[in-house]
């Protein structure tokens, strides 16, 4: 089965893991420090904070930035439902914009600005699919409401994503993303308060860590109501292998991203993004046809030995969410999400699977028609 996304791992990785465990010390330690010092600086930033998830960085950046009950913050519902969900722990309500088109399903900066109210407090922008979102234009939307603004730059991982521009951007290295640790995210941002309050978050509000216990320097006090969201030594030096093989994976990626283009001219799928669009290419999203079976034309792929996904159902149409707000419509998500399909995309592919998957395609795409008809 030719997988949607799959990890790449090898010797380098078996044996970075193999010296944490030769170094009988696997909670956070010198090698999550070296992945936070190298992951910043590969996004031209001085410092970050390594967590056990995207979720958890989203977490600690709201709890970081003071958002609490009766605050609303600015979400897309084109994404993963953690980032609504972050929102959601921290006890304020997520407010759902639509995207700006089926050409460009990013999140809507005038249909957010609809939505804004006194309450506002901040906004998450999620950079969907690894195409960024206009940095220039979220920051000035933020400056003027003196609102918070948060990067959801799971998808946007490496220096192919430009620069952080929001208060806080927060990365994931899940098993299908970019880059891997397993489990594990980062957060990033220029003002080092937050970042000493996220750090201080992610480990229960404890005011030193076990190796600084364990090197004298004396117990600990808890400052603050905190979590345990700390990145293990394992994820951490897995971090650092795969980091190093980041840019080459990127460059990859956009390379088999431009052939799926060409070879999908005149097929009757929709691309997303223009082709000078900025971008980590972490998925690949296709438009089908209107009024095609996606779950037959899945189907057809899958016994081709082609496997596809979904990203993503919107999260206001998921039913904890569908429950709180039984009225919410939003159009143009709601009619990407009815057409979209995402295609194999990783550095393992080589051009002959890319051509595998776009036939495979059009032969589904030929038979419903036939079926049609």
């Amino acid at each position: 089965m030719l997988l949607v996304s799959e990890p790449v791992l090898g010797e380098d990785e078996k044996a970075a893991l193999c010296a944490v465990i030769d170094s009988n010390w696997i909670t956070m330690g010198s090698r999550v420090q070296a992945f936070e010092r190298e992951f910043a600086a590969e996004h031209a930033m001085s410092d970050g904070v390594a967590v056990n998830s995207c979720t958890a960085g989203l977490h600690l950046a709201l709890a970081a930035l003071g958002i609490g009950p009766g605050d609303e913050v600015l979400v897309p519902s084109l994404s993963f439902v953690a980032t609504a969900n972050a929102v959601a722990y921290c006890g304020a309500t997520p407010v759902f914009a639509d995207i700006s088109s089926l050409q460009l399903p990013l999140m809507s900066i005038a249909d957010a600005a609809a939505r804004c109210t006194a309450r506002t407090r901040a906004v998450i922008v999620m950079h969907y699919a690894g195409y960024l979102a206009d940095a220039e234009a979220w920051r000035k939307f933020a400056d003027e409401r003196g609102i918070f603004l948060i990067e959801d730059s799971a998808h946007a991982v490496g220096a192919a994503r430009s620069r952080i521009y929001g208060d806080l951007a927060v990365f994931s290295f899940f098993g299908n993303k970019n880059m891997t640790t397993g489990e594990g995210g980062m957060v990033l941002g220029g003002d080092a308060g937050l970042l000493a309050a996220v750090r201080l978050g992610r480990a229960h509000g404890m005011t030193t860590s076990t190796v600084q216990r364990l090197n004298g320097q004396g117990n600990y006090d808890v400052t603050m109501l905190g979590f345990n969201y700390r990145m293990t030594e394992l994820n951490a030096a897995l971090g650092l292998v795969q980091l190093g093989k980041l840019a080459g994976w990127n460059a990859r990626r956009k390379a088999l991203s431009g052939l799926y283009r060409r070879l999908l001219q005149g097929s009757g799928v929709d691309l997303p993004y223009a082709v000078e669009h900025l971008s980590t290419h972490h998925i690949l999203p296709v438009l089908l046809p209107v009024s095609t079976d996606r779950q037959q034309v899945a189907a057809t792929l899958r016994a081709g030995g082609v496997q596809t996904s979904f990203h993503y159902p919107p999260i206001h149409q998921l039913s904890w969410y569908r429950q709180r707000h039984p009225e919410l419509r939003l159009p143009v998500t709601e009619a990407f999400a009815a057409r979209e399909l995402t295609l194999p995309l990783h550095p393992k592919m080589e051009e002959p699977d890319v051509e595998q998957v776009v036939r495979a395609l059009c032969v589904a795409l030929a038979d419903q028609a036939v079926a049609l008809a």
